[in-house]
């Protein structure tokens, strides 16, 4: 999953963000649509998967832990339909269970270029 030396082209893109954090959430939301993205915003594990059964993403960018549920369940759904994820974290060196563990990660607080540099986003 990781992209290094990428260009990623956002533009026509549509990129799921996973984030309880409202402000967090807000950021990058206007992050990703300032650089052409279009974007689906979830605050649960649940409307995360609900968004997955009406669209499927380019990429996503998924916060680890959300007032104490995992997103691991929004993560495997997006490896099963193949779309590239990252998962950021304000806990650090977040330890995933196995099967996530090569998953690209970022910490809290992060820059739009670390997202750039670990997504494919479909090109």
């Amino acid at each position: 999953m990781p992209n290094r030396g990428c260009t990623v082209t956002w533009t026509g893109k549509t990129v799921l963000i996973l984030e309880d954090e409202p402000i967090i959430a807000m950021c990058l939301e206007d992050m990703l649509l300032d650089n052409g993205a279009q974007v689906i915003v979830s605050g649960t594990v649940t409307q995360a998967l609900a968004a997955l059964g009406r669209a499927s993403p380019d990429c996503a960018v998924l916060d680890v832990n959300l007032h104490g549920e995992k997103s691991y369940p929004v993560a495997a759904r997006l490896d099963e339909l193949g779309v590239p994820f990252v998962f950021a974290t304000g806990y650090g060196d977040a330890e995933h269970p196995p099967r996530f563990a090569k998953c690209p990660t970022i910490t809290k607080p992060y820059q739009f270029s670390q997202i750039r540099e670990q997504l494919e986003c479909g090109d």
